[in-house]
């Protein structure tokens, strides 16, 4: 639903309209992830160990549900273990065994996002936008699909599931996790996965639900897309 009140355009309050959709209105859903003290900073230096695999076709990725982690595997290797925001109730992700089919480092909803005009931006769908006002999709950085309408990308990561069915990666791991994968890459989703029990228990970043949001230009703007720190590799 559209509000009538004219708003500072931000990522969380479009995650929060969202929610108030039927979720085969977005061409993929999601909302925020989260851990510790610290305050927006601390999120932004948030990072995880990465190494770059060998044979990138001996790539998989695993996702653990109950425990909100995705691993990057190479053979029995680790490559990554990071947290990640999954589908909320209602809105779940999908479970399963699927592979990547497309990569988009500067992906837009096409069907949710922001309406704006002058200083002026309020969510909104776009079948539901002002006349004369534009509209640019909701980003989402870093975008690996695995199912028509799910993916993989870059969005505020909680620790509790709070997506409408992707999977939110953290803004340092988005790029990293993009360039470990392709096309092809298979993808397990479960409720737990083995690695759970030895890769689990990782370093959170501080729970962004309470931080304060980026500038609604951000997200208007090209400013999300590079959001992230330069990525490191082992």
């Amino acid at each position: 639903m559209v509000t009538a009140v004219l708003i500072p355009m931000t990522f969380k309050s479009a995650l929060i309209f969202a929610a108030a959709v039927s979720t085969a209105a977005f061409m993929s859903s999601c909302s925020t992830l989260s851990s510790g003290g610290g305050g927006l900073a601390a999120y932004q230096a948030y990072d995880r160990p990465t190494k770059m695999p060998k044979n990138p076709s001996n790539v998989r990725v695993k996702v653990s549900l109950s425990k909100q982690r995705t691993y990057v595997m190479e053979g029995s290797e680790v490559l990554l273990a990071m947290p990640v925001c999954v589908g909320a109730p209602g809105s779940t992700t999908p479970t399963g065994s699927f592979s990547m089919i497309s990569k988009n480092a500067k992906y837009r909803a096409n069907t949710h996002g922001y309406a704006y005009s002058g200083n002026q931006v309020k969510k909104t769908m776009l079948s539901s936008r002002p006349a004369g006002w534009s509209f640019k999709g909701t980003p989402m950085p870093f975008w690996c699909e695995f199912k028509p309408n799910y993916g993989f990308h870059t969005g505020w990561v909680k620790h509790t599931p709070g997506s409408h069915g992707c999977i939110r990666m953290h803004e340092n791991l988005a790029p990293k996790f993009f360039q470990m994968v392709k096309i092809g890459t298979p993808v397990n989703i479960a409720y737990s996965q083995p690695e759970d029990a030895t890769f689990g228990n990782i370093p959170l970043p501080p729970d962004a639900g309470p931080l304060p949001d980026y500038a609604g230009s951000m997200y208007v703007g090209e400013g999300y897309f590079s959001q992230y720190k330069k990525p490191s590799y082992q």
